[in-house]
């Protein structure tokens, strides 16, 4: 592929090492019952040793141009399909109901500018993957696997904590891709929690978290204004808190305490 004109429009940043590749492929433990999904396969760095661990693989490319060079680097293997077009417009369902499966893994280098749409189509489809390692960039990484109280944690490392384990694996320098991105990656593991807090509306608990962030250095009394506060401070109160906290202190059981108690109210 010496002569492939890369897309920037695609984020287009083929991985070249083969030991990070090889980091990759042992983190996600893949066996023939599991269903892969790869978004942006690419030129196939990763999906080369992927695929003849699998049971079936779901590969999602945007650039119809790779599907030949794709097909004939697997040419040895019959359990894959490769899917052109937008992943955000496919209709997951119906793409994995043709498959026996007991695992839903995804092992990806994904696009940077559309990581956290990619992530929330999973949750927001419902089809939530027993394990994914994918590459994001660097400060997304940091953003995912951030701990309470530091300058990373934020709405999505609350949401997405909600369904996941995520922890960060190992920093992958920009030297490593073809073309050279602008940013420096991490790979990231999200392991699906076996046991979750119940939360009563879902909705009303992303929209209460993501509110409670909506301006970082304002407390939880200015952010949450348009909420019942006499219940939110209720909570709070329970927790060593009141309306004056800002929402990086508080953990993933407060955020659904709250949002549970406003259902209930």
């Amino acid at each position: 592929m010496s002569d492939f004109k890369f897309k920037k429009s695609l984020g287009q940043n083929f991985l070249q090492d083969n030991n990070v590749i090889h980091k990759i492929v042992d983190s996600a433990n893949l066996d023939k019952d599991t269903l892969l999904i790869e978004i942006g396969p690419g030129g196939g760095a990763i999906t080369r040793y992927t695929v003849p661990l699998c049971g079936h693989a779901l590969l999602y490319e945007a650039d119809s141009r790779l599907e030949e060079n794709l097909n004939e680097l697997l040419k040895e293997n019959n359990n894959y399909s490769i899917l052109i077009g937008d992943f955000l417009k496919s209709n997951l369902k119906e793409d994995i109901v043709k498959y026996s499966y007991s695992k839903i893994y995804v092992v990806a280098n994904l696009p940077y500018y559309i990581t956290t749409p990619i992530i929330m189509k999973f949750i927001d489809n419902d089809i939530l993957p027993d394990k994914m390692v994918v590459m994001v960039q660097k400060e997304v990484a940091s953003r995912l696997s951030a701990s309470i109280g530091s300058r990373d944690y934020g709405s999505l490392t609350v949401f997405l904590n909600y369904y996941y384990d995520i922890k960060k694996l190992f920093d992958v320098s920009r030297n490593c891709f073809m073309p050279k991105p602008n940013v420096d990656s991490a790979v990231v593991c999200f392991e699906l929690k076996k046991e979750r807090e119940k939360v009563l509306d879902i909705s009303l608990f992303k929209k209460l978290v993501r509110d409670s962030f909506s301006y970082k250095r304002k407390t939880i009394r200015n952010n949450l204004k348009s909420y019942d506060l006499k219940i939110v401070e209720s909570v709070l109160l329970k927790h060593g808190f009141d309306l004056g906290v800002r929402a990086e202190a508080l953990s993933l059981e407060v955020f659904v305490e709250m949002a549970n108690a406003l259902v209930l109210k």
